[in-house]
C-alpha cells in the first residue's frame, strides 16, 4: 500500500473543476482547497506504478498548472503482517 500527498495548483478560477476531476479518481482524497486553488491531496495506491500513474495523470488534467508530491509512505499490507506474526 503506497500513501502520497501532493499540492495540486489549478489555474485561476478553475478550482472547482479540478476538484470535481479529482474527486473522480479512484484513491484520491480531497483534504483542503485555498481561495488560490490549491488543493491538498492523498492518494493511495496497491503501488509506486500505480502511483506515478495517478500522479501524472493529475498532472494532464486541463486547468492544472502543477503538481507537486509532498510525501510518500510505503505500508505493509496489515494481513500480511498478522500472518507473519
Amino acid at each position: 500500500m503506497n500513501i502520497s500527498s501532493a499540492i495540486v495548483h489549478a489555474r485561476p478560477g478553475h478550482a472547482a473543476e479540478v476538484q470535481s476531476a479529482l474527486a473522480a479518481i479512484a484513491g484520491v482524497e480531497i483534504h483542503a482547497v485555498s481561495a488560490e486553488g490549491k488543493l491538498i491531496i492523498t492518494i493511495e495506491s496497491p503501488g509506486d506504478r500505480e502511483t506515478a500513474d495517478i500522479f501524472e495523470a493529475i498532472s494532464q488534467m486541463d486547468h492544472v498548472m502543477s503538481t507537486s508530491m509532498v510525501y510518500h509512505q510505503t505500508e505493509a499490507e496489515p494481513e500480511a503482517e498478522i500472518q507473519l506474526a
